[in-house]
């Protein structure tokens, strides 16, 4: 029985060691994982810090170049803008130059006659009445007109 023992013991003393050679290489494998692992993730957080750095570098220039951008579109519409303005201020200023235009002006926003012609306004009592404000209240005082006012805002919708 010594003998089965013996080789019973053999064989767990195999495994045992069969065991702590597996146990060592699955922990040298981890090692060097592990190390891998840490240099790739120490690689990987410079890696990142450039990018950051970069990016915060370059937002403010960006940010300005886009602004200038914006603002360089705006003068050119707005010296278009003043193009075409003097455009026309060349243009009424050559009609202006035309004695035709300037008694035309005349006539029909200062109401000018010539010598010889016979100039009119027509009254329209409609248009008089509707200038003055409420029906009615030409025939009285403006400060009654004035007082009435002020008693109509202070009163609510509904009164």
């Amino acid at each position: 029985m010594a003998g089965k023992d013996r080789d019973r013991f053999s064989t767990a003393t195999r495994l045992r060691v069969l065991g702590e050679q597996t146990a060592a290489r699955v922990y040298r494998s981890q090692n060097r994982r592990q190390a891998r692992r840490s240099r790739l993730t120490g690689r990987a957080a410079f890696l990142a810090l450039v990018v950051c750095s970069l990016v915060v570098a370059l937002a403010y220039p960006m940010r300005q170049y886009v602004s200038q951008r914006d603002e360089i579109a705006e003068q050119e519409r707005l010296a278009q803008e003043a193009k075409v303005r003097t455009e026309e201020l060349r243009d009424e200023k050559a009609r202006l130059q035309d004695d035709a235009y300037i008694v035309r002006l005349a006539r029909q926003h200062l109401h000018y006659v010539l010598p010889g012609e016979t100039g009119f306004t027509v009254a329209d009592p409609d248009a008089a009445e509707d200038r003055r404000g409420e029906p009615g209240s030409g025939h009285r005082p403006w400060h009654s007109n004035l007082w009435d006012g002020v008693d109509n805002a202070d009163r609510e919708d509904g009164d």
